[in-house]
């Protein structure tokens, strides 16, 4: 009797053992993964409309919920609100994001664009940055091309208190610009392209160098948890991102559907979208870095933060090379 309740006994506790949870177990997987969409984020259009995650994370039974990012602003509020798990901004508002205490990863390259400049109505007096001292200028705050503003006017001696901002979202900043109610606007492509096209506006002021990245943000907290959904997501970026790029007709119908916009304006867009690579690295941090103390001198980010190391911090490339990127 003694031998057959130790058994017993070793069995009870060998089940117990095996129920208690481990500090070394990976989590449940999630029931679906929320990713964003952007107009700016040409691969993202390819992903949805061709549905790639959903073919390769259904046999998981892991759905995916897509989410539209109007502004890199809209992408960094979700993911800081725990609304999103990837998405997608410019190298440069992810910093602010993270100065911010927005738990977030940058993992990926979706595109290397010329996608902000400084635009004005075609009949503008203006002929330099300069002459915007006193001046109302639309722009939505937190996003690259806010970013790009305020280097542009601190190149012209100038700060964000030199003029008058207009916050609004990008689309409001376009429409603003066209009846007159500011005198230029920080814009962004694919609207940008389209005030072009459409409305006979003006480039004011374009430096390609100054636009940083585009990039794919990860929430901290599921990259640490879902580490195996992470670098699958990327394999199917990187599939998303070569068909895109093999197929620029394909590409641009798929774009002009998602927007309303002309032949003309997505072919403008994709002459100023370079989408040749999407390893994220030394060369985006290097960008980014020098964003960053930028916007130091111009007194927008605390001159005391170490810029270097936080974007150093901020970027992981490991996904995106176990991803093959």
């Amino acid at each position: 009797m003694p031998q057959v309740l130790s058994r017993r006994a070793f069995a009870a506790s060998a089940i117990a053992l095996a129920a208690a949870p481990s500090g070394n177990a990976q989590a449940a997987p999630p029931s679906e993964i929320r990713i964003d969409w952007a107009t700016y984020n040409p691969v993202s259009l390819v992903l949805k409309d061709r549905g790639l995650l959903e073919r390769e994370f259904g046999p998981d039974k892991i759905g995916i919920r897509w989410v539209f990012s109007a502004g890199s602003n809209k992408a960094l509020e979700f993911l800081n609100a725990g609304s999103l798990d990837f998405g997608s901004t410019a190298g440069a508002a992810a910093l602010i994001g993270k100065v911010n205490g927005n738990p977030l990863k940058s993992v990926y390259i979706f595109s290397r664009p010329e996608w902000t400049a400084l635009v004005i109505k075609a009949n503008s007096l203006v002929t330099t940055v300069a002459d915007l001292k006193g001046k109302r200028i639309a722009v939505t705050r937190g996003t690259d091309p806010h970013i790009f503003l305020v280097r542009a006017l601190a190149g012209a001696g100038l700060s964000e208190k030199d003029v008058k901002l207009v916050l609004l979202q990008h689309a409001d900043g376009r429409t603003a610009l066209e009846r007159g109610d500011v005198e230029a606007w920080a814009g962004l492509d694919p609207l940008m392209a389209a005030s072009e096209i459409e409305n006979g506006a003006r480039l004011l002021y374009r430096k390609a160098e100054a636009n940083t990245w585009g990039v794919l943000n990860v929430r901290e907290a599921f990259a640490s948890e879902n580490p195996d959904l992470v670098r699958r997501v990327l394999a199917t970026y990187e599939k998303a991102r070569s068909w895109a790029v093999d197929n620029p007709d394909e590409l641009k119908a798929m774009m002009m559907t998602a927007t309303k916009l002309s032949d003309a304006v997505i072919v403008r867009q994709l002459e100023r979208t370079d989408m040749s690579r999407g390893q994220i690295g030394e060369v985006q941090a290097a960008t980014i870095i020098e964003a960053g103390r930028a916007l130091q001198a111009a007194g927008v980010l605390d001159a005391s933060l170490d810029i270097a190391a936080i974007t150093h911090g901020m970027i992981d490339g490991s996904f995106a090379r176990a991803a093959g990127a």
